[in-house]
């Protein structure tokens, strides 16, 4: 879950503070580039194309590091993948601190991070784990339901999705608000580091 609201804080520094961009949920990228393309103020299509672009890269390198990976266990894999995006994170509020008017750099970086996460997360197809969009967790919510005569199969975890993602943003709206961008980024890489610290030095195989 710690990672799930690292991307709700991710997308809170984004789109809040890079100029209505998302770094994590791409589906609101797909959005904002209509947005933009039909001349709405307030949105880009060159920071959402960037976003785009680094998300797709860092996937397809996930899916390559799959092919060289895929004999180690499930939490190794995981875990060298979430180191690797603890230093673009890391990266990503060295450049906030030093030049936050980098915007496009901080955009791609974030990004590419969020994009090897997700491309990982894919690979490892774990039940119900979703670590940036929430649509078919709260699908799953309410379509398996008691109330729609289902079984609530993993309704805690669905549910502990949601709100780890809620937090996350909530905290990042507000550092970006009353903190600038490179404390909120901290705030990221150090959760991203916890969440390795979090994977389980089992011996298992994938």
């Amino acid at each position: 879950m710690t990672v799930t609201a690292v991307s709700g804080l991710i997308d809170a520094i984004s789109y809040l503070g890079l100029g209505h961009v998302f770094t994590a949920n791409m589906t609101g990228n797909v959005v904002i580039i209509g947005f933009a393309a039909a001349g709405v103020p307030g949105f880009s299509v060159l920071g959402s194309l960037v976003s785009l672009a680094a998300f797709l890269v860092g996937a397809g390198i996930a899916g390559r590091l799959e092919t060289v990976m895929r004999r180690r266990t499930s939490p190794c894999w995981l875990r060298w993948i979430l180191m690797l995006e603890a230093a673009l994170l890391a990266t990503a509020t060295t450049v906030a601190f030093v030049a936050s008017h980098a915007v496009h750099v901080l955009i791609a970086l974030i990004a590419l991070a969020m994009g090897l996460r997700n491309g990982t997360v894919r690979k490892l197809a774990v039940p119900d784990v979703t670590t940036t969009v929430l649509t078919l967790t709260l699908t799953g919510l309410a379509s398996d339901s008691t109330l729609a005569g289902g079984t609530n199969p993993r309704a805690g975890r669905r549910l502990a999705s949601v709100l780890a993602m809620l937090a996350g943003a909530l905290g990042g709206a507000l550092l970006v608000q009353h903190a600038g961008l490179g404390w909120p980024l901290l705030v990221s890489t150090f959760g991203t580091a916890a969440a390795v610290l979090a994977v389980p030095r089992s011996s298992s195989s994938r």
